[in-house]
C-alpha cells in the first residue's frame, strides 16, 4: 500500500532550487580545477597538457561511480544517497585544499581530486528523479530547466572566484571554492529535498529495461557526448584563452565567463519553456545543434582572423552549447520511468563525462600544437554530427506524479 504524499507548488520549488544548489556542488568538484589552470601552468611549472589532466582528474572518478549513484537512488531514494554522496565529495574537496596549502603538488592532488569526484556523481540523477516525481508534465521542461541551471551557474561560481583567488592568494585559496559550495549543498539537502512518492500499484507506469525494444535514450546518449564536446571545451579553456592568450585580467576574464554561464543558464529555463509549449523535447534539441555548431565555428574563424568580436562571439557559442542539457534529462527521465531514471541519468552523465575526460587533454594539445582557432573548429564538428542523429520524440514513462498540487 502506497503512502500519498501532497506537496505543494511553493515547496516543491523550494525543494527544486535546493536540490539545484546541490547539483553545483558536482559541477565545482569536477569543473573547478579548469579554472586554476593558468596558475598551475604559470606559477607551479605546468605543461598546459599536464594542467588539463589534473583539472580531468574530478571528472574520471565522477565517471567511475554515476551508475553506481544511480543504481543507488532508483533503490534507496534521493535524501539518503545525496547525502552520503556530498559527504564524500566534501572530504575529497576539503583534502585537496590542505594538499594546496602544505605545498603538495601534481601527484600529490590526484588522489584528492579523484575523491571529490567519486561522491560527486549522485545529485545530478537525484534532481532529474526529483524533477520528473514531483511536478506534472507539463511543467518539467521548465522544471528542469532551473535545475540544469546548476552547471553553468556553478562554471560562473568557479570562474568568477577561482582564478582570481589564485592570482592572488594561491591555489589552495582558490580551493576552498568548491569546500564552502559543498557545505551548502549538504545543508539544502538536509533541509528540503524529500523523496517523490512511489507509484501507486496497478499504475501504467513503466518498470521495465527501457534500453531494449527502443533506440531512443541510445540516440539521446549519443546527441548529448556530440554536444557536450564543445561545451567542455569552451569552459575549461576560455579562462587560459582570454588571459594567456588576449592578455586579459583574471577578474576580467572570470567577470565574462561568469556573465556568459548565468546568460545560458537562463538559456536553458527558455528551452524547457520551449519543450513544455511546444510538447517536444527533442525538436529544441536539434535546433540547439544547429546553433551550437555554426557559433562554434564562428568563434574558430574569428580568433583565426584576429578579430576583436571573437570575445563576442565566444559567449554566443558557449550559451548555445549549454542549452541542451535540461531537455535530455527530462526526457530521459520521462521515458526511463521512476524504477530506471536513476541509472538512465546515470548512463547520461557516464558518457558525457568519459567524453569531458577524455577529450580535455586532447584539445590542450591541439592548442600546444595548432593553437585555439584549431580547438575550436575541431569542437564545431561535433554538434553539427548531432544534428543527424537526433531522435523523435518518445512517450514511455509522462504520468503524472501523484499528491502534488497543480499551479
Amino acid at each position: 500500500m502506497q503512502m500519498t504524499q501532497t506537496m505543494s507548488a511553493t515547496r516543491r520549488w523550494t525543494m527544486l532550487v535546493c536540490s539545484l544548489v546541490a547539483a553545483m556542488t558536482t559541477t565545482c568538484a569536477t569543473a573547478g580545477v579548469a579554472y586554476v589552470i593558468p596558475v598551475l601552468h604559470r606559477d607551479h611549472g605546468m605543461s598546459l597538457t599536464d594542467a588539463a589532466t589534473l583539472a580531468a582528474v574530478p571528472t574520471i572518478g565522477l565517471t567511475l561511480t554515476i551508475i553506481a549513484w544511480g543504481a543507488a537512488l532508483d533503490r534507496f531514494g534521493e535524501r539518503r544517497v545525496l547525502l552520503v554522496s556530498l559527504t564524500v565529495t566534501l572530504a575529497g574537496t576539503v583534502a585537496a585544499f590542505v594538499v594546496a596549502e602544505t605545498g603538495g603538488g601534481f601527484t600529490a592532488l590526484v588522489i584528492p581530486l579523484l575523491i571529490g569526484g567519486l561522491g560527486a556523481g549522485a545529485a545530478n540523477g537525484a534532481s532529474g528523479r526529483i524533477v520528473v516525481g514531483w511536478f506534472p508534465a507539463d511543467q518539467r521542461g521548465t522544471a528542469m530547466g532551473v535545475r540544469q541551471m546548476a552547471q553553468p551557474l556553478g562554471i560562473g561560481v568557479c570562474a568568477l572566484t577561482m582564478p582570481a583567488l589564485a592570482d592572488r592568494w594561491g591555489l589552495a585559496a582558490a580551493l576552498t571554492v568548491p569546500v564552502a559550495v559543498t557545505v551548502i549543498g549538504l545543508i539544502a539537502v538536509a533541509a528540503a529535498v524529500v523523496d517523490p512518492p512511489a507509484p501507486s500499484a496497478g499504475t501504467s507506469v513503466p518498470t521495465g529495461n527501457p534500453y531494449r525494444g527502443s533506440s531512443f535514450l541510445q540516440r539521446v546518449h549519443a546527441v548529448s557526448v556530440l554536444l557536450v564536446i564543445p561545451q567542455s571545451m569552451l569552459w575549461t579553456f576560455v579562462p587560459a584563452w582570454l588571459i594567456v592568450g588576449h592578455g586579459w585580467s583574471a577578474f576580467g576574464a572570470g567577470a565574462l565567463v561568469t556573465a556568459t554561464q548565468v546568460t545560458g543558464a537562463f538559456g536553458r529555463i527558455a528551452a524547457g519553456r520551449l519543450s513544455d509549449v511546444m510538447g517536444s523535447r527533442m525538436r529544441p534539441v536539434r535546433y540547439i545543434a544547429v546553433a551550437a555548431g555554426a557559433s562554434t565555428a564562428l568563434l574558430a574563424l574569428t580568433d583565426w582572423i584576429g578579430s576583436p568580436v571573437a570575445a563576442a562571439v565566444m559567449v554566443i557559442a558557449s550559451i548555445s552549447t549549454v542549452a541542451d542539457n535540461g531537455l535530455a534529462f527530462t526526457a530521459i527521465a520521462e521515458f526511463a520511468g521512476p524504477s530506471w531514471s536513476g541509472r538512465g541519468l546515470g548512463v547520461q552523465n557516464t558518457a558525457q563525462y568519459v567524453t569531458t575526460a577524455a577529450t580535455t587533454p586532447l584539445f590542450g594539445g591541439v592548442i600546444e600544437a595548432a593553437g585555439y582557432p584549431a580547438a575550436f573548429a575541431v569542437a564545431a564538428v561535433a554538434p553539427l554530427v548531432a544534428i543527424g542523429l537526433v531522435p523523435r520524440d518518445a512517450v514511455r514513462g509522462r504520468e503524472e506524479p501523484v499528491g502534488v498540487e497543480k499551479a
